[in-house]
């Protein structure tokens, strides 16, 4: 019996079927959750995985790993996404008639149309990238009985910026998701943590996968930088302290402006580049007016390519002063294009990257005192540089896409053997 289920499982593993839900692929991606997916499923892809990826918008990706399917209603012609996870979606209709959705309607309006694209896909496994799509992965697994996988990149309490907070619509799918799916994914211990506690989730149910970075995707920088005026105050001595990332409440960024007022203060030639959009925009302007340090920060606003990749490049430290952050890519990018990290040790990603400095996030004196360490001293600047690039060269995805293919398997043996 033994070798029959063996010969079974090898079976499986040649012709595996992933219907993948996801809310965003690059470049119409707002942020971490977009790139995230796209490396895992390009590693997947790489592993004999055959995944048919479901979007709620019509994009062209320019992808060949995987199929990509827009969840468009039978009289849509085109969904089309503003490229910000949370705005509203244009419903451009055959009529050539428009009507903007927002998002609470638009992951209803997907979650009908998953439910009605999956009578003509074939698939063993479901797997739903957070709340946007469990609806959706729900219905799909009533609908055929097929395994649920939901992948938790960030919870509601995570999004509001404290334990128990947050919008209690999403609190209701986030729970209902969890408690229903046959196994959960957390991006970190820290993150698989917050589930259990937040929605009494037996951790056993929980497996932690860490997100990682597709150095492939990593572009060669240009030889000159597209921040003119920094590059030209770092000639006259200044250095740059970074951030990039949504400019939200889970991300920290007033903490950050008031560890600036204390750098600044003791080295007035130090510049904040800012690098991001979201709700806290104005009002972080108008916090660094009345800190009095205006002259020195700079918000660019949302950024993609080359000023992207250059917002890292400038800089001499970049900081990730995140309030709770399933995981965050960012200081691992920073690493591959030229600069050290401080991050929060309230972050996902502290568990996995090594060479660089954490911080509590609520330790302002302590985030300032940390920034104007590296502002002061090139050597140990460029010795967390070193240190980081050495670690960053070895990140990979293939150990997160071995653990969910494991994961598949079990799950769609385990299916089959007591369908």
């Amino acid at each position: 019996m033994f070798v029959k289920y063996r010969h079974k499982l090898k079976k499986l593993v040649r012709a595996m079927r992933v219907l993948m839900l996801g809310w965003e692929l690059p470049p119409n991606n707002s942020g971490g959750l977009g790139v995230a997916c796209y490396q895992l499923c390009k590693a997947l892809s790489k592993k004999s995985i055959d995944i048919e990826f479901i979007l709620p918008y019509s994009a062209d990706h320019d992808i060949d790993f995987m199929k990509i399917s827009p969840a468009c209603s039978q009289d849509v012609d085109q969904i089309v996404s503003s490229g910000i996870a949370y705005d509203s979606y244009k419903y451009i209709y055959s009529d050539g008639s428009e009507k903007f959705v927002n998002i609470y309607d638009q992951q209803k309006a997907y979650e009908h149309a998953v439910a009605k694209m999956i009578d003509n896909t074939e698939f063993d496994i479901i797997h739903a990238h957070d709340w946007l799509t469990f609806r959706a992965g729900i219905k799909a697994r009533q609908s055929t009985g097929k395994p649920l996988i939901v992948h938790v990149h960030s919870i509601e309490s995570d999004r509001s910026g404290r334990p128990g907070g947050g919008n209690p619509l999403v609190r209701e799918i986030e729970s209902m998701a969890f408690m229903i799916a046959d196994r959960i994914i957390a991006v970190s211990h820290l993150t698989k943590q917050a589930i259990a506690r937040e929605y009494d989730i037996p951790p056993s149910k929980i497996e932690v996968v860490h997100n990682s970075l597709d150095l492939d995707m990593v572009e060669d920088l240009d030889d000159s930088n597209a921040y003119r005026y920094l590059t030209r105050m770092k000639q006259l001595g200044y250095k740059v302290v970074v951030n990039v990332g949504r400019l939200t409440i889970q991300k920290g960024l007033p903490n950050l402006l008031r560890a600036a007022k204390i750098v600044i203060d003791k080295e007035p030639k130090t510049l904040f580049l800012i690098v991001g959009s979201g709700e806290q925009y104005t009002e972080l302007i108008d916090l660094a007016s009345e800190l009095g340090i205006s002259k020195n920060m700079i918000f660019t606003g949302f950024q993609r390519g080359k000023n992207w990749r250059d917002s890292f490049a400038i800089g001499d430290l970049f900081v990730m002063p995140s309030v709770s952050e399933p995981f965050g890519l960012t200081p691992l990018e920073a690493a591959g294009y030229g600069t050290p990290s401080l991050i929060s040790k309230q972050s996902g990603v502290a568990e996995v990257f090594h060479n660089c400095l954490k911080v509590d996030f609520w330790d302002v004196d302590e985030m300032a005192n940390q920034i104007t360490t590296v502002v002061r001293n090139d050597a140990l600047r460029d010795e967390l540089h070193a240190r980081s690039l050495h670690e960053y060269n070895k990140l990979s995805w293939n150990q997160a896409a071995d653990s969910l293919v494991e994961m598949y398997n079990q799950h769609k043996f385990s299916a089959e053997v007591y369908a």
